[in-house]
């Protein structure tokens, strides 16, 4: 299964990757066919740039001064600004979709010129995410840079073909053009087709500062699109340090699987262990509290079931140690046997959620949020 998910993961981006830059040179018959396999492109690349970035622990909800695991990384772009970001890359996908839907010929070539610097921005906006996350492993950096790289691909691919779908028209009224003097004159001016690439260039600064003047009346800052690589850390533009990350705490098993997923593990506090701080679930301070007991009523069997732990239970939690899936699946293989603490400790403890809350203590300095 692992052998047909990685063939799945490298090869279908590879296909994909090479058979839009094959289509650069050749003319495909069916578009229909083209368009989908574009479509295909860009949502596989998201979904598997996404899996990329969790499978290298980075926590996409973390903000720059989130408090997170030492092996683990902060969000790439900042929050607050993600707004203005999504609608570059969102106006870019309009601006190639209005283009693909229709006849060049029956579109102002103003229009047409906006659209391709749509794309100009959507393009920029994926190169910078790119060198944002040049920070991780060479292999995961080119993978990632498949996205923007089939971007191009695409977009050459477009301006080509509605260039030339201009030029084999003979005439063009500059009637319709419109009746303002300054639009008409512009209209005019492009014409010839062949001004779009370099004008749709130099209409992307302008068409960037009016997508910005407008967010600004929704509440985003008139930098947020600088904002969003340099508030955040860990990463190449970044511009903040983050603090002191937390500590996983061992090779425990259960202390392990606390590092899984926040909204499956369900983290509840900080706890102290061996001198530094680590986060416990419920699930956590149920095994610590048994074993609590345990040592109070048979201290020669707990003994030995430690022994045993710690002679297999080791490599099996550091294996799983910063892998949010593996300490997920450990989290649901422990959850039977927490019933079975559970149970024990209400059979034998007089009041057990005291012993269970009494675990791990946090010093009130160093708590950190959860919510």
């Amino acid at each position: 299964m692992w052998i047909i998910f990685l063939g799945l993961f490298f090869g279908i981006p590879a296909i994909l990757t090479i058979y839009n830059f094959v289509i650069l040179f050749h003319n495909e018959k069916k578009k229909w066919v083209r368009n989908i396999l574009w479509l295909l492109t860009i949502g596989l690349g998201l979904f598997f740039s996404m899996i990329l970035l969790g499978a290298n622990d980075v926590e996409l909800d973390a903000l720059w001064n989130k408090r997170i695991y030492v092996n683990q990384l902060h969000q790439p772009i900042w929050t607050e600004a993600l707004p203005t970001i999504t609608l570059i890359f969102v106006m870019g996908l309009i601006g190639a979709i209005v283009l693909l839907a229709n006849n060049v010929n029956d579109l102002p070539p103003l229009n047409t010129v906006l659209c391709i610097s749509s794309m100009y921005l959507n393009l920029l906006v994926q190169i910078i995410f790119i060198i944002q996350c040049s920070v991780l492993s060479e292999l995961v950096t080119f993978l990632l840079f498949l996205v923007p790289l089939n971007t191009f691909f695409m977009m050459i691919r477009i301006i080509r073909d509605k260039v030339k779908e201009w030029r084999e028209e003979k005439t063009h009224k500059g009637a319709s053009f419109g009746k303002n003097k300054f639009i008409k004159k512009l209209n005019l001016f492009l014409v010839d087709s062949e001004r779009w690439p370099l004008t749709a260039l130099l209409l992307a600064l302008p068409m960037l500062g009016i997508v910005i003047m407008i967010l600004l009346l929704f509440g985003q800052e008139p930098d947020s699109i600088i904002k969003a690589w340099t508030e955040t850390s860990d990463w190449r533009l970044s511009l903040k340090e983050a603090p002191q990350g937390l500590e996983y705490d061992g090779h425990y098993l259960c202390t392990v699987a606390a590092g899984g997923h926040k909204k499956l593990v369900k983290p509840i506090r900080n706890g102290v262990r061996h001198g530094h701080l680590i986060i416990v679930n419920r699930q956590l301070l149920i095994a610590n509290a048994f074993e609590n007991v345990l040592e109070e009523k048979t201290p020669r069997f707990h003994r030995v079931v430690r022994n045993f732990y710690d002679k297999y239970g080791f490599p099996l939690a550091d294996w799983i140690r910063g892998n949010k899936i593996a300490c997920d699946i450990t989290y649901f293989v422990m959850k039977p046997l927490e019933w079975i603490f559970l149970v024990v400790l209400y059979l034998t403890d007089a009041k057990p959620e005291n012993r269970i809350a009494m675990q791990y203590i946090t010093k009130p300095k160093e708590i950190v949020d959860f919510s």
